[in-house]
């Protein structure tokens, strides 16, 4: 039997659906706000459907579609600071939600100091998880140079950890 590489719109809706809360994670992570981690996987979800027959290989579709989330978080952050709109919108938070984005404030003010790309390897290495191999596949660049960048950049944070520590 014959099977064509092409996956079908009634596959890609149920691979997305079963990774939908890594995605959001994925988004969230660069936004640090629902809504706009929310828009970004509307428009990456559009993009990844409406270009679907560009998907060589249906066994690389995670990867694929966490680079059209990526892409497009970055457009959005683009877009956004070139409105001048950045704010935090904190009105409407409960107690508990404040609470847990209290702790992580360090977290991400660490992560707002690193360029788009120093980021995006903190956020695919710590909050998603991914391999070293994983990682170098998904930005294509090689593993040896994916270890170094984030090594380096592990130095760095702790270097202002020290600095942040003594406030």
């Amino acid at each position: 039997m014959f099977r064509r590489n092409c996956m079908t719109k009634d596959e890609f809706a149920e691979k997305w659906e079963k990774a939908r809360e890594k995605y959001y994670r994925l988004a969230y992570c660069y936004t640090k706000n629902e809504h706009d981690a929310l828009e970004i996987l509307s428009e990456a979800t559009y993009q990844g459907y409406c270009h679907l027959h560009q998907l060589k290989q249906p066994d690389f579709f995670d990867t694929w579609m966490c680079r059209i989330i990526i892409r497009e978080a970055y457009r959005f952050l683009k877009q956004k600071r070139r409105w001048g709109c950045l704010e935090e919108q904190q009105e409407g938070m409960e107690e508990s939600q404040f609470q847990a984005a209290e702790d992580s404030v360090d977290v991400y003010r660490y992560l707002d100091e690193l360029s788009m790309d120093d980021r995006t390897l903190l956020i695919l290495k710590y909050f998603e998880e991914k391999s070293f191999r994983e990682i170098a596949e998904l930005l294509s660049i090689s593993e040896n140079t994916v270890k170094t960048r984030i090594y380096r950049l592990l130095k760095r944070l702790r270097g202002k950890e020290d600095i942040y520590g003594d406030q």
